[in-house]
């Protein structure tokens, strides 16, 4: 009786596991952020508070005239083109504080190293991940664990716009390799487009010590992601976030509209190459919030009222076409690292992260 019971429970755990990997088609993985981007903007288009403070006039190749209209649901397609006409038709939106929808920040740093590792690990990690100072994450990202996994081993990369994004990865322990600042593309193989990409970043330095255009970090991925086909990618655009800081709304919607145009060139892509469509998931959101005055706008942080208010957005083979979430409910960035494990057919291994995103799987 006994191998009965063991042959049989040994039948269902087959089973079980078959039935497992015909759940989820997802087999790769695309992660984007968008620094500090606000949810305001994101479901509501240009802020009306501050698109007249740049003595544009209405003409229609002036701010106002590209961005403005006084209804918000235009003005956010006029904003974000791609999140209203594709992935508010094929994919997912949260974060709408209007409806009660509301994603937040775990940590209570409200700024971008804290935040980065919360998408990344599954966890706030306030005592720690305190500053955003080049050291080397303590926490064990989620692209680590995929990196140890044979399956993912050498095909997890990252891209990001600040200097910072190497020890965010911990590209050190982690082997995985993270392109961010103001590097290149290396190796002996550099196509046509990575040597031009190169020259260019070497001619084109943009206005900040430590954080490139984003031009450059799109421009480095799309062309890995052709060259060395990975299963998991991450890509972090930062111009949105500086942009902010330095009180210019006009560059601040601007480059939130050109990200806009890089995510529909990504997607595109993906669902052209007979490798990626229709077994990829994207999931995108930003590392924290802003504030909402004509001056608190430019900041965030934990004495900057709502720049813990976030959002999250997904495109992918195993999550339903729901558009805009408007059910009430809280969400949070630290639960985008289960749900990807989740999505792949896999646990997380670190128990301290944040629960799954069930509405975002079948």
């Amino acid at each position: 009786m006994m191998k009965i019971k063991l042959v049989i429970g040994s039948i269902l755990m087959i089973l079980s596991v078959n039935l497992k990997a015909q759940t989820y088609q997802t087999e790769n993985i695309v992660i984007i952020t968008l620094d500090g981007f606000r949810w305001q903007e994101m479901f509501s288009g240009a802020d009306s508070l501050l698109i007249d403070d740049t003595g544009m006039i209405e003409t229609p190749g002036s701010l106002l005239g590209g961005f403005w209209n006084e209804n918000p649901i235009e003005r956010r397609k006029m904003l974000m083109p791609f999140f209203w006409e594709t992935l508010a038709s094929k994919g997912q939106l949260y974060g709408n504080r209007a409806y009660g929808n509301n994603v937040n920040n775990s940590n209570n740093m409200w700024f971008s190293y804290p935040g980065y590792n919360e998408v990344l690990s599954g966890f706030a990690d306030d005592e720690r991940i305190n500053s955003n100072s080049k050291i080397n994450n303590p926490n064990v990202t989620l692209l680590e664990h995929l990196n140890r996994i044979p399956e993912y081993k050498g095909k997890v990369m990252a891209f990001g716009s600040w200097d910072v994004f190497p020890f965010i990865v911990n590209e050190e322990r982690s082997g995985i390799p993270v392109n961010a600042g103001f590097e290149k593309a290396e190796g002996a193989d550099l196509t046509p487009n990575e040597i031009l990409i190169n020259r260019m970043q070497d001619e084109i330095r943009g206005p900040w010590d430590g954080v490139r255009l984003d031009p450059f970090t799109h421009h480095y991925a799309m062309e890995s992601m052709r060259k060395y086909r990975p299963k998991v990618v991450y890509i972090a655009y930062g111009e949105t976030d500086d942009w902010a800081h330095g009180n210019k709304y006009d560059q601040y919607i601007w480059s939130a509209k050109q990200t806009d145009a890089y995510i529909k060139e990504m997607w595109e892509f993906i669902q052209s190459d007979p490798e990626y469509k229709d077994k990829t998931t994207m999931i995108i959101t930003t590392d924290h919030g802003r504030g909402t005055s004509k001056t608190s706008w430019k900041g965030h942080g934990e004495s900057i009222v709502g720049a813990g208010e976030i959002w999250i957005a997904a495109i992918g083979p195993d999550t339903p076409a729901t558009g805009e979430m408007k059910t009430e409910g809280q969400w949070h960035s630290a639960m985008i690292a289960r749900t990807i494990f989740q999505l792949l057919g896999m646990e997380y291994p670190d128990s301290k992260a944040a629960p799954l995103i069930q509405e975002m799987i079948k």
